[in-house]
């Protein structure tokens, strides 16, 4: 058997882990042959790819981005994309493809097995916020960033006695900025989830600040907004790919809160810190542990299916079930969130 896998959309801590489980079970297992192709989807309509082993990954695991890089393109978004991708499918005689992304690659996947394709999925996303899987590996990494930074930014808070916002990714849902918020003792965190009002913000800072905390950390998804009339903004631009373009909304918050308070803010944008470097322990496990299944998943001819973690265990979901819509933070992990609000 011929085997195809893609890394799509943001690169991730453990896409490596992940590529390097598939290729080991299926070469050293099942005796199949492993392609990996350029650059996500681009390279299956491009036809770009390069023959995997097990020499070729060894290495990977501790590594963080994707041996086979990555873009956002779709054979659906690029220009007869989808007649070159099934050209390359079937001239390399390919028996199955694995994909291994985010919402947009898996909804992608979800498509092509619509169209008989033999396709299985792996979610991926510092964000996790792909439906039905409990966890997507990449996602404790950024939190471990996160928190560190936050631990780091505590003292020189204090130092000088200012809030300090911190902003992280978490572009439809806040799962980074809620668990890095409370590992990290957040005075507050906004999230996409729940639209902010502003003066409340303000009113829970001074409120700190009286009963003698003289310093504050508020953690920022990029997604978040405000409450409709209570802070003007502008829409963000579109990309090409019809995503905002978010990042520096802690930026307005911040000079909104200092010219209503006269509290003194700083902002801390970590960006794209959150998805580089090596992965935690846990994302190399639970990457392994995906790989191995999604090979497990061809062998056993379970097409049209995502690898999930549900209830500590790797099952099988429907590919079009788990991108039906995204899993947003929970009720009562926002609860235990507000508990420890200023």
């Amino acid at each position: 058997m011929r085997v195809g896998v893609l890394t799509g959309g943001g690169d991730c801590p453990g896409l490596n882990a992940v590529i390097r489980a598939v290729v080991r079970k299926a070469e050293w297992h099942y005796g199949y042959e492993v392609i990996g192709f350029l650059d996500g989807w681009r390279g299956v309509v491009d036809d770009e790819w390069v023959q995997l082993d097990v020499e070729a990954c060894r290495g990977l695991l501790p590594k963080g981005g994707t041996m086979l890089g990555t873009s956002r393109h779709t054979p659906f978004s690029l220009p007869d994309g989808m007649s070159h991708a099934t050209e390359t499918i079937r001239g390399l005689g390919l028996d199955a493809l694995i994909a291994i992304g985010g919402e947009g690659t898996l909804s992608c996947a979800s498509a092509m097995a619509d169209r008989g394709f033999s396709v299985v999925g792996v979610p991926k996303t510092i964000d996790n916020d792909v439906g039905i899987t409990e966890r997507t590996f990449g996602f404790d990494t950024a939190v471990t960033v996160a928190t560190e930074a936050i631990d780091r930014l505590h003292t020189t808070a204090e130092s000088h006695a200012r809030v300090m916002f911190v902003e992280v990714m978490g572009r439809h849902v806040g799962h980074i900025a809620t668990w890095a918020g409370i590992a990290g003792g957040a005075a507050y965190t906004l999230v996409p989830e729940e639209p902010f009002d502003l003066d409340e913000l303000c009113a829970a800072l001074l409120r700190r600040r009286a009963r003698g905390r003289y310093s504050s950390i508020v953690v920022v998804a990029e997604g978040a907004r405000p409450r409709p009339g209570t802070l003007e903004m502008d829409e963000p631009p579109v990309d090409d790919y019809g995503h905002k373009r978010l990042g520096g909304i802690a930026n307005i918050i911040a000079a909104e809160v200092e010219a209503r308070t006269g509290l003194e803010t700083r902002v801390t944008i970590l960006g794209h810190v959150q998805r580089g470097g090596t992965p935690t322990p846990f994302d190399r496990v639970l990457a392994t542990r995906f790989g191995v299944a999604a090979i497990d998943a061809v062998h056993h001819g379970n097409f049209g299916q995502m690898v999930a973690l549900r209830g500590g265990a790797i099952e099988p979901v429907s590919l079009r079930d788990a991108t039906a819509r995204l899993k947003p933070v929970s009720r009562d992990l926002l609860d235990v969130a507000r508990t420890f609000f200023a």
